[in-house]
């Protein structure tokens, strides 16, 4: 028997990844408590070296889609930009969170060794062609996450949240499950290339192929948080602490968007007119619900749980918009809107979470929206950056949060569905309510805490530059939706 030996070389990110999850474990035990700090130097370098070998395996591949271990994974440049800004993401998201967690006595090696098996996961699922390794990806990552949200084992309220989080994760798990076996029993393979020619020839049962595509949607909208599969995401955002929460609400997303994008496009494109017409109902049910819900919210991790609800709903628009009639010509478009959003969604994420724990301190949770009263009086300076923050997310001009809704309704327009747009401009609008309250609690309510703000540097100089970010990108979008339409063109 021949064995073959499958070409490592395009899957070393996540190799290397895995090899050094095991060496933080490793130097973490050998190290103790009193030298946490190496916990968190190896974790960080991980990430940076991560960073290092995706860009050499872009210019040494260039932008052709290489398959590896036995075609289960493809390394291509959709999946090489989505990973570099998983791990740049992960990376601040462990900057953020680190002071946060020491003052709470949760500063532990495991939380590090978590965040990297679920950065790994994130990889995985970025670049998986087999529905399998789709699962694997997601499982690890989602694995990862119910054990962050329960760190602080002494809060009830954490505990909770995780339970509530591993009980619907596990049946949105068993959902997907069920509708891939039932593409596999119809196409008789689970590799994506493989599946999307199976589907191109006609030969298969459409009938248990729609069923399949049902479940496998509503996995995808768990993952993704949108209605009617949002439950968790209120709960969880709530209960876990903050700088978990940040955490989810940021990398992960690319991934779910990768994982959508994989299944939906790459997977079963040519039963688009099923699929679309499930996003459409799950989008406006999404930026119906999550807009106005919030709205009602006095916790401000609550409200940007009901926010996430509303722009993940945005972003299924772009992924509607890409085929109209059987017309394919406007997917790149579309899609590429879709990636801008996101990514521009996990930019404003990372700096409004930032911020909650930028105000917190010892034994004091800043998740209360009365705790952002008169924050210009304490820092004229934190509050310009919340307001720039708040501004981007509600779409206000000229910030990169006003040209992600504008790229996307664009899509939507082009491809003829004007009514959707409508709606979606309506919502934007009830939505801009619940940002601007923030606002207007920071520049025009007396503060109930006029204690100074304690944070280390590395916070202060890295929350400024991603506020600052977000004006810089909103100044000056093209480059970014270029990228994302140039990663696409050369991997669709």
């Amino acid at each position: 028997m021949n064995f073959a030996m499958p070409d490592l070389y395009p899957a070393s990110a996540e190799i290397f990844l895995l090899i050094m999850a095991c060496v933080v474990l490793l130097a973490d035990l050998a190290a103790g408590a009193r030298s946490r700090w190496l916990t968190y130097f190896l974790a960080q370098a991980t990430l940076l070296g991560a960073v290092a070998i995706t860009l050499v395996l872009v210019f040494t591949i260039g932008g052709q889609s290489v398959p590896t271990l036995g075609r289960m994974m493809v390394f291509d440049l959709f999946g090489a930009l989505l990973k570099l800004l998983v791990y740049l993401a992960v990376a601040v998201a462990l900057v953020y969170g680190r002071g946060y967690m020491a003052l709470r006595g949760i500063d532990r090696g495991e939380y590090y060794l978590l965040v990297l098996f679920a950065t790994l996961g994130m990889a995985v699922m970025i670049s998986a062609n087999h529905l399998l390794s789709v699962y694997l990806g997601l499982e690890l990552l989602s694995l990862s996450l119910y054990a962050l949200v329960a760190m602080q084992r002494d809060s009830a309220v954490a505990a909770e949240a995780a339970m509530k989080y591993f009980v619907l994760g596990a049946l949105a798990s068993g959902l997907l499950l069920y509708g891939m076996s039932m593409i596999y029993g119809a196409t008789g393979t689970l590799e994506l290339s493989a599946i999307s020619g199976e589907i191109a020839g006609a030969a298969v049962d459409k009938t248990v192929l729609v069923f399949g595509l049902v479940f496998l949607v509503a996995g995808i909208a768990f993952k993704l948080g949108v209605v009617p599969f949002h439950m968790w995401i209120p709960d969880v955002y709530q209960g876990a602490p903050t700088a978990v929460t940040l955490f989810i609400g940021s990398a992960p997303k690319l991934a779910a968007f990768a994982m959508a994008m994989r299944l939906l496009v790459y997977g079963v494109f040519d039963l688009v007119e099923h699929w679309q017409a499930m996003l459409t109902l799950l989008a406006m049910a999404s930026i119906a619900l999550g807009n106005v819900a919030a709205i009602a919210q006095t916790n401000i991790k609550r409200m940007l749980a009901y926010s996430t609800i509303s722009h993940m709903g945005f972003m299924l628009l772009g992924l509607i918009a890409g085929v109209v009639g059987g017309d394919r010509h406007y997917a790149l478009n579309a899609y590429s809107s879709a990636m801008f959003y996101v990514v521009a969604y996990v930019l404003m994420s990372l700096a409004a979470f930032g911020m909650v724990i930028l105000l917190s301190r010892s034994g004091f949770e800043a998740d209360r929206l009365d705790d952002f009263k008169g924050l210009n009086q304490r820092s004229p300076w934190f509050a310009a950056m919340m307001l720039i923050v708040m501004f981007s997310m509600a779409g206000i001009p000229f910030f990169v949060g006003f040209f992600a809704k504008f790229s996307v309704f664009q899509a939507i327009v082009a491809a003829g569905y004007i009514w959707l747009a409508v709606y979606a401009v309506f919502f934007s609008l009830v939505g801009a309510f619940f940002y601007l309250r923030v606002v207007k609690l920071m520049y025009f309510d007396a503060p109930l805490d006029a204690s100074p703000i304690q944070a280390g540097v590395d916070m202060r100089v890295l929350i400024s530059a991603n506020a600052l970010a977000i004006a810089a990108v909103g100044l000056m979008p093209q480059a970014l939706m270029s990228l994302c339409a140039y990663a696409l063109l050369r991997s669709l």
